[in-house]
């Protein structure tokens, strides 16, 4: 099982550098704060970076950008993926 809080602070982390996100730091990301379309304001190109990155890190598959969008849609159900796709291999 997987550390929620543990995961949660190297998502934030991740994120600020996979997208080179100069003016951010991971411990300004709120758990629940919107990724896209508010919060950090990510577009649809850091989606699709998001995706590849977060495949490649985490070794899970995400199989569309609408379902990408959803599970990127917080830092919190990123986490909650990442666990439910850990604990079901």
């Amino acid at each position: 099982m997987l550390d929620m809080f543990q995961l949660k602070k190297e998502i934030k982390s991740f994120i600020v550098k996979r997208l080179r996100l100069t003016d951010v730091s991971p411990e300004s990301i709120g758990d629940a704060d919107p990724l896209f379309g508010g919060g950090l304001d990510l577009d649809s190109v850091d989606l699709l970076d998001l995706v590849v990155g977060v495949e490649k890190e985490y070794g899970i598959r995400i199989a569309s950008a609408s379902e990408g969008r959803e599970i990127l849609a917080s830092v919190n159900s990123l986490a909650e993926h990442i666990s439910r796709s850990h604990s079901s291999a």
